[in-house]
């Protein structure tokens, strides 16, 4: 479920950063962030599978809902990410204008 749910993320970030609608959001480090932890459960299934062998694709229920909490926790950690580093990089200079007003009343 972990590979799956950043998976699914990791596309349509990457589909998101290509097109044209994204008004410069940086995407860029969302994309890395969501295809690198892809990597990382494919690592992950590839080495469990080596262990486990056909039972792998068995998994118990209880086991299913916690992958898919910690593969939903995992996209919710790289969206809070990319939020700080869009507040801190501020490409459309909206938090630096709200700022100014907010200084100026």
């Amino acid at each position: 479920m972990t590979l799956l749910i950043t998976v699914f993320a990791a596309v349509f970030a990457t589909v998101k950063w290509y097109s044209r609608e994204n008004n410069g959001l940086n995407l860029a480090p969302l994309c890395f962030m969501f295809w690198g932890a892809s990597l990382m459960w494919l690592a992950d299934a590839i080495f469990e599978y080596m262990e486990l062998g056909a039972d792998y694709f068995t998994p118990a229920l209880a086991d299913m809902v916690n992958d898919a909490y910690l593969g939903l926790s995992v996209v919710a950690l790289a969206l809070v990410v990319w939020l700080v580093i869009l507040l801190v990089k501020d490409p459309q200079g909206t938090v630096r204008a709200a700022l100014r007003k907010g200084k100026a009343n």
